[in-house]
C-alpha cells in the first residue's frame, strides 16, 4: 500500500554530524510504518559515515532518478536514498570548513525542495548546515531559512520553535543585537503579528488562547525608564493588530512570558529577536527544540543545533533532535489533513 506521507531529508554538511544523525534516525525506526523518509545525499559519503560511526546503512532502496523514486514510493518503503554524487572522498575530511561540502549540502537542499514541489514528498526535514562552508562553496545565503526562501521565491518565511508544546515565533533571525533592536518598528511588528496569526489558525495550535508578544526591554521598559520601544513601537503594533481582529496580548516581560506560554496561557509567543526565544526554548529542552518554517509552499522542520565539527565522524552525536524533527513534521502534516 502506498504511504501518503513522504518526508524529504537532505543529508546536511558532509563534514559535520548531519549524515550521522540522519542514519541514526532512520535506523532507530520511530517512523517505521508511518512515513517514508527520502534522504537526498551521496551514497559513498553516507556509506563511509556508517562505517566510521559503526552504524547500519539502513536504506530499503537506492535510486538515482525521479522515475525510480516515484516507482519505489508505490511499495511504501520506510526509507529511500536518492543518490547524487557530490563529495570527492579523496579530498574529504570530517570537521573541516570546506566549499565542496557546503556546495554538496546546498545541492541536497535544492533537490529536496524540487522533490517536494513536484509532489513526490510532502515536507522537508533538515539536519544542520555550516555557514562558513556554504560561503566557501559560493552560496550567498547564510542559512536554511534564507536558502529555502530563495529557492521557493518566498519573501518572508516565518521561523517558529516548538519545544515540548511551547511555540515561539521570531520577528527577526540572523541580525546583530543592535540591528535587531532597530528592526523593532510598529510596521514590521504588525506585519509579523498578522503573519503569525494567519499561520496559527490550524489545528496544531490551541485556538482558545491568544498570541502574546514578548517585551524588548527589561520590564517592558517601565514606561520609558529602560527604553521607549514598547511605548513607541510595540504597543501601537499590538493595538493595530487587535483592531484587525487578532487575538493578541502584550507586551509581557521576556523573563516570564515563555514560562507562562509553556504553562498554557498563550497560543504562541512572538519573540522579537533570535536569542530571546532561542535561550528560552533550548533551556527547556535543548535536544527537542525543533525549528518549523512557515510561509513556504510546504512544511519544513529542522534540528536547531550545529554541525558539531569537533565530534563529526566519531559516532557519538545524539540523534534525538533529528528524530524529533521528523516526528514533528509528521504530526503537523496529519494536523493539516495530509
Amino acid at each position: 500500500m502506498k504511504k501518503n506521507i513522504v518526508l524529504a531529508v537532505p543529508m546536511g554538511d558532509p563534514a559535520g554530524i548531519g549524515p550521522e544523525i540522519v542514519l541514526k534516525a532512520i535506523a532507530h525506526g520511530d517512523l517505521a510504518g508511518k512515513a517514508t523518509i527520502v534522504v537526498i545525499g551521496d551514497q559513498a559519503l553516507l556509506e563511509k559515515t556508517a562505517q566510521d560511526c559503526a552504524l547500519t546503512f539502513a536504506f530499503d532502496m537506492v535510486v538515482t532518478t525521479d522515475e525510480e523514486c516515484a516507482a519505489c514510493l508505490e511499495s511504501g518503503p520506510d526509507s529511500i536514498l536518492y543518490h547524487h554524487r557530490l563529495v570527492d572522498l579523496k579530498k574529504f575530511s570530517y570537521g573541516s570548513i570546506d566549499g565542496m561540502c557546503g556546495r554538496a549540502a546546498y545541492e541536497c537542499i535544492a533537490q529536496a525542495v524540487r522533490l517536494t514541489q513536484m509532489g513526490l514528498t510532502k515536507a522537508v526535514v533538515t539536519p544542520p548546515l555550516h555557514k562558513e562552508s556554504l560561503k566557501a562553496g559560493g552560496i550567498a545565503s547564510i542559512g536554511h531559512t534564507e536558502i529555502l526562501g530563495e529557492l521557493t521565491d518566498t519573501v518572508n518565511p516565518v521561523t517558529m520553535f516548538e519545544t515540548l508544546g511551547l511555540k515561539i515565533f521570531f520577528m527577526t533571525r540572523h541580525l546583530s543585537l543592535r540591528q535587531a533592536c532597530d528592526a523593532v518598528t510598529r510596521e514590521r511588528l504588525l506585519k509579523t503579528i498578522l503573519a503569525c496569526d494567519r499561520l496559527a489558525k490550524n489545528s496544531a495550535f490551541d485556538q482558545t488562547k491568544p498570541l502574546v508578544v514578548a517585551g524588548l526591554n527589561p520590564h517592558c521598559g517601565e514606561h520609558g525608564l529602560f527604553g521607549d520601544e514598547e511605548m513607541m513601537e510595540i504597543v501601537p503594533a499590538i493595538e493595530d493588530a487587535r483592531s484587525a481582529g487578532v487575538d493578541i496580548v502584550g507586551p509581557v516581560g521576556a523573563d516570564s512570558v515563555f514560562h507562562q506560554a509553556k504553562m498554557g496561557k498563550y497560543k504562541a509567543v512572538v519573540s522579537l529577536y533570535h536569542d530571546q526565544g532561542h535561550i528560552a526554548a533550548k533551556t527547556l529542552d535543548f535536544d527537542r527544540t525543533i525549528s518549523v518554517t512557515w510561509g513556504l509552499p510546504f512544511l519544513r522542520t529542522s534540528v536547531d543545533h550545529g554541525t558539531a565539527f569537533d565530534i563529526a565522524g566519531k559516532g557519538i552525536a545524539s540523534s534525538i533532535s533529528m528524530t524529533e524533527a521528523l516526528s514533528v513534521a509528521l504530526r503537523y502534516l496529519k494536523a493539516q489533513g495530509v
